[in-house]
């Protein structure tokens, strides 16, 4: 009987292995999964030829043994063990295709009552198919002895690697070229836009001209109606502006008011010229008796004695106060005035010591009253209001408008910043140069043709002031 194995790393190349071996009468017998692929299990059709002559040839060999006892030579019972091994090799030889069957059904019904076999025919009954026969002109169905061995369970494919993580320099350039992109492509489309349309275009540069930053001018002129003509859209752009420059008009003035305002700032702003103005306005109206100063500026020489002097004037008293105890305490003193006015020490936005100095405002009923330079340059009055900007309702007084050559800086700031104007200075007058803030008045001041300047951008110089608006720079615009 021949009976071979194949090995081959897929089931199609071991069947044409066999075939290659046995030609087209080849029986496949069994096929299992290996380490290395698959192995088949073949014989040929000759198999099934001596498997049916040897059944014939069993059942006429039961009939026999007395016949092949007769015909051996009589074993006399004094004979030698190797006279036993030749009869018994004589009889295994001519039995020895029934042995080769009896061992193979013995081991298909042993594997086929395994403690698996069942487990694994519900598993994976497509491993075990009855019989099996490569294609050609002799295709024979027979119940081939299948050999089934347990389905082993696939190794654990180890999870892939992650990519490393982009160091955060990377995004960051990345990012940043990404806005840049966004920014030149809404620049473009833009200027585009404003140079078929003239009128948005003298806009522009008016409102830059004028000292409004890019920011807020595109902002407006983007909601600007597409049919308005030039001196119609002048004054639109004027009325959005005053509607969005928000001011105390609607209210009692501060010094009717009352309360206790901290006035913080940079230096020289003016902040303790524009509290003897508040407190000369108080006194005027409510008496002298009405107003309380303090000064918490230990720094600058001569501080207190100015506030001081502007109080002797007034028939007000100053107190000095160095640290956020004695504050309290004359709070606590001057509790019963209609206005207290704290004068502090101006520092620039990024001194370290502006940390403490809040800290000790930071006192149930003090306000912040931030005094903006009017004549300052547009980012520095950002950065200042950036620095100082406090929790809730954001009050402002614009001081010195009579040294600034253009309001539109300090508009512009106001308004991206939403701060409250409170009141408007100019002149060391004492109270008299003080204002209340009207919106359309400063709006039509700022708007002036002022004198042509150096720092004056050309119309060829829009391209290079343009700057994309954003939610977080341009903030709320109501238009």
């Amino acid at each position: 009987m021949n009976i071979q194995r194949f090995n081959a790393p897929t089931a199609r190349e071991a069947l044409a292995k066999a075939r290659h071996a046995f030609g087209d009468g080849t029986l496949i017998l069994s096929n299992r999964p290996t380490a290395t692929g698959v192995e088949v299990v073949a014989t040929g059709e000759e198999t099934l030829s001596a498997l049916d002559s040897t059944e014939s040839f069993a059942n006429r060999s039961k009939d026999q043994p007395a016949l092949r006892r007769a015909t051996l030579p009589s074993v006399p019972e004094t004979s030698t063990p190797v006279e036993e091994d030749a009869t018994q090799l004589a009889m295994s030889t001519l039995s020895f295709q029934d042995y080769v069957r009896e061992r193979m059904l013995r081991r298909r019904h042993e594997s086929m009552t395994g403690p698996t076999a069942a487990a694994v025919q519900e598993a994976a009954p497509e491993r075990t198919p009855k019989a099996a026969a490569l294609p050609g002109p002799r295709q024979i169905e027979i119940q081939a002895p299948i050999k089934v061995t347990a389905v082993p369970k696939p190794a654990p494919v180890p999870a892939a690697p992650h990519a490393p993580a982009l160091s955060q320099g990377i995004v960051n350039e990345l990012h940043a070229m990404k806005a840049l992109i966004e920014d030149r492509f809404n620049t473009l489309t833009w200027l585009g836009q404003a140079r078929q349309s003239p009128i948005q275009s003298n806009l522009m540069l008016k409102l830059i001209r004028a000292g409004y930053s890019p920011t807020l001018a595109r902002t407006i002129l983007e909601r600007m109606p597409e049919e308005m003509g030039a001196t119609d859209s002048v004054r639109w752009v004027m009325d959005i502006l005053e509607r969005n420059l928000k001011t105390d008009a609607a209210t009692r003035p501060i010094h009717e008011e009352g309360g206790t305002y901290a006035l913080v700032g940079a230096t020289g702003v003016g902040k303790t010229t524009t509290a003897a103005k508040l407190a000369g306005l108080c006194a005027r109206t409510h008496g002298p008796a009405s107003v309380g100063l303090i000064t918490l500026d230990t720094y600058r020489v001569g501080a207190h004695e100015q506030l001081r002097a502007f109080g002797r004037m007034l028939g007000v008293v100053a107190h000095l106060a160095h640290d956020r105890a004695a504050l309290q305490d004359l709070l606590n003193l001057l509790g019963n005035k209609k206005m207290v006015l704290i004068d502090t020490t101006g520092l620039a936005p990024n001194d370290p010591r502006k940390r403490g100095m809040l800290d000790v405002l930071d006192l149930p009923g003090v306000n912040r009253l931030l005094v903006l330079n009017a004549g300052g340059h547009g980012d520095s009055l950002d950065d200042v209001v950036s620095s100082f900007k406090s929790t809730g309702a954001q009050q402002a007084v614009l001081s010195k408008t009579d040294e600034a050559a253009k309001l539109g800086p300090a508009l512009d700031a106001i308004v991206r910043h939403q701060l409250v104007l409170r009141g408007v200075t100019m002149g060391q007058k004492v109270p008299e140069d003080w204002e209340a803030a009207d919106a359309a008045k400063l709006v039509r001041q700022s708007m002036r043709s002022p004198a042509k300047s150096a720092f004056d951008p050309k119309p060829a110089d829009l391209d290079f002031f343009f700057t994309p608006a954003s939610a977080s720079q341009a903030g709320r615009l109501d238009a």
